[in-house]
């Protein structure tokens, strides 16, 4: 959750035609007979919409993606508010709009802020009706996306070692088993790391300054009622001493708790925090916190046995590239920010129901749809990763629960029409 974004203009809405035929098969890959082959790597939430966008206008692909199968992860992250001109704009391309409204939460824009010792300085609570940001879990999304496309397009268990441009045009996909496979159009919608990035950009991911820890308390209500009725329905903030610890309410009614602290690129492992031992890490993360309320460290002291360290990286505000005419980016693969905007997943649902509906709409010159894709996602994604720049720096603060109290002061009448002082 955050208090303010950005806003985007509305794509223009595709409907497509119930009554056009189904598209041809071939080798159980959803086809047609005048479109190019399109390979998608990367079945997070922007690849999935890029290929339900393109399922939708009867256009052909295959989705590669390194996971075993859909379910080879148990946990597929946390909560994720969706922005109504980005993810919902996406979802409303994708035919999913309605999916997506049933397993939503609007009460999970609820917002608290506290200092280290508890003491609340701003709540936001949700009106009635207010569909600003709705909350709904990652894993219920993806789930969403997962089964909107045929299950004949997926190839699971495919993980791309790299990408070479093919001497009779395209590129060919190499894997890590040995094999390699060509395409008109190659989309990188694999994250980070992503292996498609170097066709285009010598970008690569640069430490924030922050890391993270990532912990879970399942089952709250049952097991810790007092801590799901401090978190409450949406999420709370407790920021201070370069330090912040923001829990958030699940829909599966567990509490996802990040733990940030401003810290060297290789704090996670010079902290002597022992990742792998639950229960001696959590005293030795809860030792960086020993003067915060333990009503707030309860949070770290009652979580789960897994817990989960990861640096915060981001691309260069400024990334940009040559538009190529047979390859392009999507989602983090494109524009890597921290999550301190809550912008990552709208962005890269966005990113694929434009550039799906970019396909679509000049199939025959697919050089000049990306191009124009590129041109607007370059333009639209640069505002949001300044804004999270700018609010890392301003949350993970010396006295960043101040600071949040004056940003929450200056956007809450946007965000949702009200704000109430403690």
């Amino acid at each position: 959750m955050t208090v303010t974004r950005p806003t985007t203009p509305h794509p223009e809405r595709h409907t497509p035609n119930p009554h056009t035929p189904n598209p041809h098969r071939q080798n159980g890959i959803i086809m047609n007979q005048t479109s190019p082959r399109i390979a998608i790597i990367g079945a997070g939430l922007g690849g999935l919409t890029l290929a339900r966008v393109l399922q939708q206008r009867h256009i052909p692909f295959t989705l590669f993606e390194a996971d075993a199968g859909r379910d080879s992860r148990p946990s597929q992250g946390g909560t994720l508010d969706l922005g109504i001109e980005t993810g919902q704009q996406a979802l409303h391309d994708a035919g999913l709009y309605h999916q997506f409204l049933a397993a939503a939460r609007p009460e999970g824009q609820d917002m608290t802020l506290t200092d280290k010792h508890g003491t609340v300085l701003r709540s936001l609570n949700t009106p009635e009706g207010q569909m600003t940001h709705p909350e709904i879990d990652r894993g219920a999304l993806r789930d969403i996306l997962v089964e909107s496309v045929d299950p004949t397009a997926f190839r699971w268990g495919h993980k791309v070692a790299g990408v070479r441009a093919a001497e009779q045009g395209g590129h060919d996909i190499l894997f890590v088993d040995g094999h390699s496979e060509q395409f008109d159009l190659v989309v990188g919608a694999d994250g980070a790391w992503s292996r498609v990035r170097p066709l285009l950009s010598d970008a690569v991911p640069q430490y924030s300054g922050v890391s993270f820890v990532e912990l879970r308390i399942s089952d709250a209500d049952a097991r810790h009622a007092q801590l799901a009725e401090l978190v409450g329905r949406g999420t709370y903030f407790a920021l201070g001493d370069d330090k912040a610890i923001m829990p958030q309410r699940n829909g599966d009614g567990s509490i996802r708790v990040y733990v940030a602290v401003r810290a060297a690129e290789d704090w996670i492992h010079t902290s002597g925090i022992p990742f792998d031992r639950p229960a001696e890490a959590r005293e030795r993360l809860l030792a960086l916190f020993a003067d915060w309320s333990p009503q707030i460290t309860d949070l770290i002291r009652h979580a789960d046995d897994t817990l989960t360290p990861r640096p915060i990286m981001s691309l260069p505000i400024d990334t940009t590239w040559v538009s190529a005419p047979s390859v392009t980016l999507i989602g983090d693969a494109a524009h890597l920010m921290s999550p301190f905007a809550g912008a990552g997943a709208n962005l890269a649902m966005f990113d694929g129901a434009s550039l799906g509906n970019a396909i679509a709409d000049d199939i025959r010159d697919i050089p000049a749809a990306l191009a124009r894709y590129e041109a607007a996602m370059h333009e639209r994604t640069s505002p949001f990763a300044q804004l999270a720049t700018q609010h890392l720096d301003l949350m993970v603060a010396p006295d960043g629960h101040l600071r949040m109290a004056a940003l929450v002061d200056q956007f809450a009448a946007d965000y949702m029409g009200t704000a109430d002082a403690a």
